[in-house]
């Protein structure tokens, strides 16, 4: 018979040379991302796909915050993260020191998501829940990514759309 594992039995599973190993040469852009919910869901889900650091940028807010801390269910401690104000400039820095900036925008040259030519270190940018990734940002990548839609609506949550992104990528 199946039974499901406490929090305090997952944490103990948890295998210590897992956690010492490098993290997933991958990095996440929030650009102003103006839910505190979809902020801590994604710290979650960067957490779990161990991914190097996650950047949060222009009004994006930043730990502590009880919403974030809410869905972020304690991996604030463990993912690296820091608050940008100038996304531009982030965006130039990561590409200078060799780091593939992808949008993952719904646009006329958009690629499926699982076709695109990633080359790691990639850095996985996403935008406003409304007006998505600005076009000043779009036009500084090196791709643009999106998740098909087979259904009546036009786009995921951007929490939602991260996981795929990110599992996809590791």
């Amino acid at each position: 018979m199946p039974k499901k594992l406490t929090t305090t039995e997952l944490v103990a599973k948890k295998d210590q040379k897992l956690l010492k190993r490098p993290r997933n040469q991958v990095f996440l852009i929030l650009d102003n991302i103006r839910s505190m919910y979809n902020v801590g869901a994604m710290f979650r889900t960067a957490d779990a796909a161990r991914i190097e650091k996650i950047y949060l940028c222009g009004i994006t807010a930043t730990p502590p915050r009880k919403e974030i801390e809410k869905t972020a269910l304690k991996t604030i401690d463990f993912m690296a993260w820091e608050h940008r104000e100038d996304t531009e400039s982030l965006i130039e820095e990561l590409q200078a020191n060799g780091i593939q900036i992808v949008a993952l925008e719904q646009t006329n040259i958009s690629v499926n998501y699982k076709y695109f030519d990633y080359q790691k270190p990639v850095a996985i940018i996403v935008g406003h829940e409304v007006s998505g990734v600005s076009d000043n940002l779009l036009k500084k990548c090196d791709g643009i990514v999106e998740i098909p839609m087979y259904g009546i609506a036009n786009s995921l949550n951007v929490a939602t759309a991260v996981g795929i992104i990110l599992y996809h990528l590791i």
